[in-house]
């Protein structure tokens, strides 16, 4: 059986975006929540660029993909920074114990 790029990187994407949503939905904490938001955005970075080399558009592909990777890099460092704050008044970065501070 050959193996073929694009399905590779297909395979590739669906794993990372896997592994991603996986984290964010199991972790507790916030910093690896924010980590499994990263990997997930990778796997989406990643398809961006095969959907534009299938498309025989590498250009646009890659030219969006940059634009995620700005946008993905100013989100994890606010959310970095806010973990940062909420550290400092609360003391833990538990998603669970944060939840209760609605009241």
């Amino acid at each position: 059986m050959m193996f073929y790029l694009p399905n590779i990187v297909l395979v590739v994407v669906l794993a990372l975006l896997g592994i991603g949503i996986y984290c964010i939905l199991i972790s507790r904490n916030l910093i690896k929540v924010v980590v499994g938001l990263q990997i997930a955005v990778k796997g989406a970075f990643l398809a961006l660029v095969l959907a534009g080399k299938l498309a025989s558009q590498i250009d646009v592909g890659q030219s969006i993909a940059l634009t995620v990777i700005v946008a993905d890099t100013i989100v994890a460092v606010v959310a970095l920074a806010l973990a940062v704050q909420i550290r400092r008044k609360f003391g833990t970065l538990d998603v669970h114990a944060l939840m209760s501070l609605r009241r």
